[in-house]
């Protein structure tokens, strides 16, 4: 089950690992054009599949790399089944992943809208807002993650990775641990800790 496949699932461990290793790399990818996501349909996108059968098919299409077919589908899934929040979830991470982060802020934020208490959507927008260098936004929402569930150590390591990022590393470094608290096989948590602890990111 490829990494894809994993966020796919959901509200789910899985998912929040999928946005994690997002937010830990989030790695420059070439914009592919400038039309509005509800524009950027394909041909196959146009189809008699219902909105469930659609996002399936815009999945296979994210796992394999085509970001813009993955978009057209979601588009028209959302056309057929409106204010869907996985949908909304799903177009704007995909727009994410091509570096157009204000339009996918937008859909982040109509799907939180519409499940105010997901976890997984702060977790997003709290990605984004880092990358913009927003970081009281950023807070805001890793705060929120925490309060609507405070014992995934995915949610810690990110937060450590912000606080670092503002400079705050008493602090980071208490997220840090957190996490290793909670995953004591979180290498990644383990790294950045030591990072701070050899004076390497200060």
């Amino acid at each position: 089950m490829t990494l894809f496949q994993l966020l796919m699932l959901g509200a789910s461990a899985f998912f929040a690992y999928k946005i994690y290793e997002h937010i830990q790399t989030l790695k420059d990818s070439e914009s592919n054009g400038h039309m509005g996501a509800q524009d950027e349909r394909s041909a196959e996108a146009f189809s008699p599949f219902d909105a469930s059968s659609l996002l399936e098919k815009a999945d296979e299409a994210m796992e394999k790399g085509d970001l813009q077919k993955a978009l057209a589908i979601y588009s028209e899934a959302n056309i057929k089944e409106p204010k869907n929040p996985q949908t909304l979830f799903k177009m704007g991470y995909t727009l994410a992943q091509q570096n157009r982060d204000d339009e996918a802020l937008e859909y982040y934020k109509e799907a939180l809208e519409l499940d105010a208490n997901n976890t997984y959507i702060h977790q997003a927008m709290a990605s984004l807002y880092r990358k913009m260098g927003e970081y009281a936004s950023a807070r805001n929402h890793l705060n929120k993650s925490l309060e609507i569930d405070a014992t995934n150590p995915i949610t810690y390591y990110n937060y450590g990775n912000l606080l670092v990022d503002m400079k705050h590393f008493d602090e980071a470094k208490a997220m840090y641990e957190k996490a290793i608290e909670l995953n004591p096989d979180f290498d990644e948590a383990k790294e950045e800790l030591a990072k701070i602890g050899s004076g390497e990111i200060l």
